[in-house]
């Protein structure tokens, strides 16, 4: 009999994100990202990493920030409700395992599917200022490939816009897989595997597999599968092995990972495009309350209200943007009446969201407070789940040189 957190070690799927470090975040980076980071950490086994070699591939000559940022960056994190007992946050950089894995793919991954990657033509035009012709900054998506498929993340939580990305580390995955995935005595290891859940539970998998592969029933997929999945006879090596022959193909050693495309609000910045620190339109997540409170007292609103006694329309006003995430109902309700009949001031009208704001921000103050008084606690953190990860890369590494033949 497995023990209930056998089981749920089982189930628990896996959930891979990082950040690049750019030092203290805003609330941008809250509502988009760091809420749902939170969320997952409650629901699956999550790892969050600091991404400063990716800052590299954009930022190589700032090396004197570097330090500062990733901490203040950790902070933040914590700050937002990242529970280092729930989830595993590490320090990129402090794994040589990723540049491996990195490597490794380069090998095998054609150049045209790094140049067809979106953002690599977009952000050479907005970054002009800077040389990104470098191999770093072409590879940098297959360097993020090896940072969630050294973890065999089922789900990497993303927007949009970096699905592609996803899509580059599953394009990846499926290569290797089909290049080093056979093992070369697969049906011995299979037959010997299957001895180990005994004749009764083979015969059943066999059948199963049968009609599974004749008629594509996925109910007999799922069954076959599922007690695979949580046989305690079994190793996670031995499961996959186990999957493979079911699907009838050669075993999974690198894991193609899922979009995980999640609702989450959208909060522009003060002067209603992106919240960007190059901008300078954002609020950080630790920001002040006199600082608050004269950057939202003085964002611009609907131009249509030139005087107080103008009627406006809180579609064309960025004030609106942030009713929409702090303000009740009711007050919504109360600010679009006062906008378009002129009932209310812009002032008035963004009293909320100050008040919003800072209460909002309170729980996250008072959770940075000890870590802020204390740097070393984030440090002692980091190393811990920096340690945790490694354990998990050095597994998949082991793996990965197996199967390439490098294990001699």
């Amino acid at each position: 009999m497995m023990s209930e957190q056998q089981t749920a070690s089982i189930a628990k799927q896996r959930v891979l994100s990082g950040m690049r470090p750019t030092g203290a975040l805003h609330l941008g980076h809250y509502h988009g990202a760091l809420k749902n980071w939170v969320r997952l950490q409650q629901e699956m086994e999550c790892f969050y990493f600091v991404a400063d070699w990716h800052a590299l591939t954009t930022h190589y000559e700032s090396r004197d920030i570097i330090e500062k940022n990733v901490f203040e960056m950790v902070i933040d994190w914590l700050a937002a409700g990242l529970d280092p007992n729930q989830c595993t946050i590490f320090l990129q950089s402090r794994l040589p395992e990723h540049a491996e894995l990195f490597t490794l793919l380069a090998m095998g991954t054609p150049i045209g599917w790094l140049e067809r990657v979106p953002t690599y033509k977009d952000q050479q035009q907005q970054l002009k200022d800077k040389d990104l012709s470098t191999y770093g900054f072409l590879g940098y998506p297959l360097l993020q490939a090896a940072d969630i498929l050294i973890y065999k993340a089922h789900y990497v939580p993303v927007g949009e816009d970096q699905a592609s990305h996803v899509e580059l580390t599953r394009e990846a995955a499926r290569r290797f897989n089909h290049l080093y995935g056979r093992e070369t005595n697969f049906d011995a290891l299979v037959k010997a595997t299957l001895e180990k859940i005994g004749k009764d539970s083979t015969k059943r998998f066999e059948k199963s597999r049968k009609v599974y592969q004749e008629t594509g029933d996925t109910k007999a997929m799922e069954g076959a599968l599922g007690f695979v999945n949580s046989s305690p006879l079994l190793d996670d090596a031995e499961r996959e092995r186990l999957s493979a022959y079911f699907r009838g193909t050669g075993r999974m050693v690198l894991v193609e990972p899922q979009v995980l495309l999640t609702e989450s609000a959208k909060l522009p910045g003060l002067d209603g495009r992106k919240m960007s620190k190059s901008y300078g339109n954002g609020i950080a997540m630790r920001e002040d309350k006199a600082s608050i409170e004269h950057k939202v007292k003085t964002m611009p609103t609907d131009p249509a209200r030139v005087k107080r006694t103008d009627a406006g329309n809180p579609d064309n006003c960025p004030v609106w943007q942030f009713h929409k995430i702090y303000s009740s109902n009711d007050t919504q309700n109360w600010v679009r009446q006062g906008c378009t009949s002129a009932g209310i001031g812009c002032l008035e009208c963004k009293r909320p969201v100050i008040d919003g704001i800072l209460a909002e921000q309170q729980p996250m103050l008072a959770r940075a407070e000890p870590y802020v008084k204390n740097p070393k606690l984030v440090r002692e953190i980091v190393d811990a789940g920096t340690d945790r990860a490694r354990t998990v890369a050095r597994a998949t590494m082991h793996e990965v040189r197996g199967a390439m033949g490098l294990n001699y």
